[in-house]
């Protein structure tokens, strides 16, 4: 069996970096993944449901998107954040939003593939940890595992309580006769995943709002929890 230790345990420190990007912008991040030598790093396809004033501010609005999810080093994020931005040429709205989530723990398999790469190249990432400085956490990133089917009238209701947009991606269940033993009811096996980036002050209140008309007991059998976001970047313009 695997073991699974704290991330935080080792002087390695992992974190799960989120880019939500045009689905034309597919092989351009693949591209900086590839040569920034990224080792664990997966895209799906997504929609954006953003309130039309922030398109132009975030770039996440209603049109196809790419949901990178990458295991990175904490102190490469930003480089691989600015290596994106570089790429896109993104000097005008609709590029896109890039956030990273520290990890709690994670199999040793994998920590020690991450130490290997530290090791070869030791001198670079020592400066680099120089710089890291404690970050405080002011973000949330809120998920919401829903029944097929209920995603807009999810939004609308989160909209009301603060959120300002979110990205929709399509899955499917596999635990299903388990949860509908827990809950006595009919869960379906198509799921819609909503991300929702908040400030952790408005974060709460969404998720009030929401658990209602769309948590376990609903018809939408709904999961809804949150994660710390420590880093937030627009991906539309050089620093």
């Amino acid at each position: 069996m695997a073991k699974t230790i704290g991330s935080t345990d080792n002087h390695v420190r992992l974190k799960a970096l989120f880019l939500i990007v045009d689905w034309d912008k597919l092989n351009v991040v693949s591209e900086v993944f590839a040569k920034e030598n990224c080792l664990l790093s997966f895209v799906s396809n997504g929609s954006g449901t953003a309130s039309s004033e922030i398109i132009d501010l975030l770039g996440i609005g209603s049109t196809e998107k790419a949901v990178f999810i990458c295991l990175v080093e904490s102190m490469d994020t930003p480089h691989i954040i600015q290596e994106v931005r570089r790429a896109m040429g993104a000097r005008s709205a609709g590029a896109g939003i890039a956030f990273s989530i520290p990890l709690g723990g994670v199999t040793a398999r994998i920590l020690t593939m991450f130490e290997e790469a530290v090791q070869r190249g030791d001198d670079a990432s020592n400066t680099k940890e120089q710089g890291m400085k404690a970050i405080e956490i002011k973000n949330e990133m809120i998920i919401s595992i829903l029944n097929g089917g209920n995603s807009d009238a999810f939004m609308t209701e989160a909209r009301k309580a603060g959120a300002r947009g979110g990205t929709v991606i399509s899955a499917r269940g596999i635990s299903q006769e388990v949860m509908k033993k827990f809950l006595g009811m009919s869960v379906q096996d198509e799921k819609e995943i909503i991300f929702i980036l908040a400030d952790k002050n408005t974060a709460v209140p969404i998720m009030d709002a929401v658990k209602t008309d769309f948590g376990a007991s609903s018809k939408a059998a709904g999961v809804i929890f949150s994660l710390p976001v420590d880093q937030v970047m627009s991906l539309n313009a050089l620093a």
